[in-house]
């Protein structure tokens, strides 16, 4: 009997025979290989099997932050948006022989600026340490894509307008993975967050209610002809006596078990209520299936003893259902806030992320909180614990809608730094809320700008005069740094020429006055020998390797060219050993990009270079 499908027409025995033997052929060499394989008669293990397909990474345009009214018209769009483009990584990682071939890369070819798809297992790149080679990545880890940004004619575009960010997370969670074994997954990077975790010592501000505004440009280490401009935001230093209103807000769920997360978290908790002083009031909120009723503390003083019973008796339970933690933390601190409506408002979330019970996108679980009083914000800060099972996305997404920040923490040693006094105190006091700032290029002089980082950050040239609550929180004494590659007309003419200028706005905390200040953009050449130049090529060898490596999930191909830059990075900051080998930040970013680029460095500890 013939069948048709389509235009072709097939004898059904003769396909059935066909098939068959087709089966035979491939268990017959599947069974070769696995005799290649394992040699000394072994059985193989699950993971050497496991071979998941390629996933599909939804992509989209650069985020902008739309109008409050546009946000809440749209919620169930941006709820599914929101979904659709977070990538799920579930293969469990670990170590195979330095010997092994990794899994094969796709054509090269140099793509950095465009959205696609990808799978991490095709284009990643491998991490090579001592005799092992790192090539898995930590099961179940959600990120988001975000679609890098293009190089843009000056003459056609000048303006470039983004919130400011102190995040520093992403850069933390790649040293943290490639300290336990696994790969970095490129989706994880965030380059103004690799950028932005680092002291770069700025000069403070001469006053204290404006930043001090810096700018800077050097030759483009990767791109003859082409230049990188360095922008630097310092707030003031300043001490700041206002009481606070605590809240935390502890996930105590089922997945809060893997690994030492409840130890981490309790850790974190305790050095924050031990860090309050007299004037200062904590709750405590626990949440698994649903909240854990005998375990919520309202705002107490912090030596209550029912507040130190509460962080104590944290262990895991049930499903996550961070909304009904959340919904009745921001009750209890919005009537704190009522209470005592002269003290700063901070609602901590710790938790890996992994919501599962009613709303479990960021959008969704901020929109059942609400929004809440504009001049005397309640900040949201998310403190994320784990490795596998990490829903980084929706940590970072709560911390960044919900006026706050993101903070990552690997153990309970770092928990513990973190969150002493003094580190907790400072990034505690707030110079400036719905920080952003808006850049126009010298057309005349810039023939082409591309912002490094900073995808999720990016706004309308026209949402800039507005005061928004999703532009970024900036602690005092703070530092925000962002690179730009330019192609100009011509070389600079000599130090100081002007190429652009800078706009900052942003909201003073409580009183709720909006602020603006103006800034030259020069192209200042700093000395060779001078220490502020190896920080700023720092800055750039750590802002090109990040927004390099981060292409890996967006191009089909590419890998032997950035393979190629990171190599020539690599090299690039061996140069700069001399100045800034001292620093343990120095050598934990060497360890770091030493892996990117396949080649080994020894970690090392020793004095913090680490912005707070």
């Amino acid at each position: 009997m013939n069948k048709r499908i389509g235009h072709w027409h097939v004898n059904k025995p003769a396909a059935i025979f066909f098939g068959i033997a087709l089966a035979a052929i491939v268990i017959v060499g599947a069974l070769a290989s696995l005799g290649d394989i394992n040699k000394d008669g072994s059985e193989p293990s699950a993971t050497e099997f496991a071979r998941p397909p390629a996933a599909d990474i939804a992509t989209a345009a650069p985020a902008s932050v739309e109008s409050d009214a546009a946000a809440e018209s749209a919620g169930s769009e941006m709820m599914m948006f929101s979904a659709d483009s977070a990538t799920t990584q579930t293969e469990a990682g670990r170590y195979e022989p330095a010997s092994a071939t990794p899994a094969s890369a796709p054509a090269s070819g140099a793509t950095f600026f465009q959205g696609g798809s990808s799978s991490f297992q095709q284009a990643r790149s491998t991490a090579q340490s001592g005799n092992v080679v790192a090539t898995g990545s930590p099961a179940a880890t959600t990120f988001r894509d975000y679609l890098r940004t293009r190089s843009v004619s000056a003459a056609a575009d000048a303006v470039s307008t983004f919130s400011l960010d102190t995040d520093r997370t992403s850069f933390q969670l790649a040293l943290n993975w490639i300290q336990s074994g696994y790969a970095v997954e490129p989706d994880s990077v965030r380059a103004e967050e690799w950028i932005n975790a680092f002291d770069y010592r700025y000069d403070k501000p001469l006053r204290g209610d404006s930043f001090a505004i810096s700018s800077a440009v050097i030759e483009h280490p990767l791109n003859r002809g082409q230049y990188l401009a360095r922008l630097a935001f310092q707030a003031p230093e300043f001490v700041d006596n206002t009481p606070l209103n605590v809240t935390l807000v502890m996930d105590a769920s089922g997945s809060m078990g893997d690994g030492n997360r409840v130890a981490i978290a309790r850790a974190a908790a305790e050095a924050i209520r031990r860090s309050l002083g007299e004037d200062d009031r904590v709750a405590v909120v626990q949440f698994s299936t649903d909240v854990i009723g005998d375990l919520t503390v309202e705002h107490a003083h912090p030596d209550s003893s029912n507040v130190r019973r509460s962080i104590d008796a944290l262990r895991p339970r049930n499903s996550t259902n961070v909304q009904a933690g959340l919904d009745l933390g921001v009750r209890l601190a919005d009537q704190a806030r009522w209470n005592r409506p002269d003290a700063h408002n901070y609602v901590i979330l710790f938790s890996d992320g992994v919501a599962n019970v009613d709303a479990t996108d960021p959008f969704g679980i901020l929109e059942s909180v609400g929004r809440g009083e504009s001049q005397n914000p309640l900040r949201l800060i998310t403190i994320g614990v784990g490795v596998e099972n990490f829903n980084d996305y929706l940590l970072e997404q709560l911390a960044q809608h919900g006026n706050g920040w993101y903070r990552y923490l690997s153990d309970v040693d770092q928990a513990e730094a973190t969150f002493q006094r003094e580190n907790w105190l400072a990034i505690s006091v707030p110079f400036a809320d719905q920080t952003r700032a808006q850049i126009t290029w010298d057309d005349q002089v810039v023939n082409s700008w591309r912002l490094i980082g900073y995808e999720n950050r990016i706004t309308s040239d026209e949402s800039f005069v507005q005061d928004r609550r999703e532009f970024a929180e900036i602690p005092a004494g703070s530092a925000t740094t962002a690179f730009f590659e330019l192609e100009l007309h011509r070389p600079p003419s000599g130090h100081g020429e002007r190429i652009g200028e800078v706009e900052l706005r942003w909201v003073t905390p409580i009183s709720g006055d909006s602020n603006r200040q103006h800034a030259p953009i020069l192209a200042n050449r700093l000395g060779e020998r001078d220490y502020d130049n190896a920080m700023l090529r720092f800055g750039a060898i750590v802002a090109l390797a990040s927004d390099r490596y981060s292409s890996l999930w967006n191009a089909q191909s590419g890998d032997r060219v950035v393979g190629e830059e990171l190599s020539a990075l690599r090299d690039e900051l061996g140069h700069l050993e001399p100045h800034l080998g001292g620093l343990g930040a120095f050598r934990d970013f060497r360890t770091v990009l030493g892996h990117l680029a396949a080649l080994p460095f020894e970690s090392a500890t020793g004095r913090s270079g680490y912005s707070r």
